[in-house]
C-alpha cells in the first residue's frame, strides 16, 4: 500500500538530505486505533530521481507493507510528478506522440532508448495522465465538470503549472481511487 507524504523538500534536497531516514509514519493505515505492531521495515530504491528511496513500514497484524511516498514522486511510473507532466505538455504541444519522440527521447542521447521505446514510455505517460485526469473531472465535478482530459485545459483552470503536484493536493481525499500516476490504485490484473 502507498500513503501520501507531504514532503516539503525538492526532489534533489530529498535525495541529497536523505529525507527517507528520518520519515515519521503517524500510524497504521489499516489500524488507526493502533495496536497492530506496526514496525519500520526500511526502504526501497527509485530508479529516478537517482539516489532516492522510498521508506517503509510493515503492519504484522496485516501482513502488508505500506510505504510513504513523497509528494513529488509519480505512483507506479519512474520518476517525478514534474518529469511525468513535462513529457505529456510536450505530447500536447506537438500535437501527438509520434511528433514528440524526438524532443523527449533525443536519438542522441547519452542512454537512447530507441524509437520503439520511446513511443511505450510516452504512451504509458499519456495514457495515465489522461485516466487520472478524467477521474479527477468525475470525482469533483463541482471543480473539473467539463474540462477536458489535457493538462492545458486543467492547467486553465487551476491558473499556474505544476498541475499534477496540484491536482494530487487537490483530489487527496480520493488518491486510492485514482490511477497512476497520481493516485495509489492498483493496476487491474487480467
Amino acid at each position: 500500500m502507498q500513503v501520501l507524504w507531504k514532503c516539503p523538500l525538492t526532489d534533489e534536497r530529498y535525495v541529497t538530505q536523505r529525507a527517507w531516514e528520518g520519515a515519521i509514519l503517524d500510524g497504521c493505515p489499516f489500524h488507526p486505533e493502533g495496536g497492530c505492531g506496526l514496525e519500520k521495515l526500511g526502504s526501497y530504491r527509485r530508479v529516478e530521481p537517482p539516489g532516492a528511496r522510498i521508506p517503509r513500514w510493515w503492519c504484522p497484524k496485516r501482513r502488508e507493507s505500506i510505504s510513504l511516498l513523497p509528494s513529488f514522486l509519480a505512483a507506479r511510473l519512474r520518476g517525478t510528478l514534474a518529469d511525468v507532466e513535462r513529457v505529456v505538455a510536450m505530447v500536447e504541444a506537438a500535437g501527438g506522440v509520434s511528433a514528440a519522440v524526438d524532443a523527449v527521447h533525443p536519438p542522441d542521447a547519452e542512454k537512447p532508448v530507441g524509437f520503439v521505446g520511446a513511443l511505450r514510455s510516452i504512451r504509458r505517460r499519456v495514457r495515465a495522465v489522461r485516466a487520472a485526469l478524467t477521474a479527477i473531472a468525475t470525482l469533483l465535478p463541482e471543480r473539473f465538470a467539463g474540462v477536458a482530459a489535457t493538462l492545458a485545459a486543467f492547467r486553465e483552470v487551476l491558473g499556474g503549472d505544476a498541475v499534477l503536484v496540484r491536482l494530487r493536493e487537490v483530489a487527496e481525499r480520493h488518491l486510492g481511487a485514482l490511477p497512476t500516476p497520481l493516485g495509489f490504485r492498483a493496476r487491474a490484473s487480467g
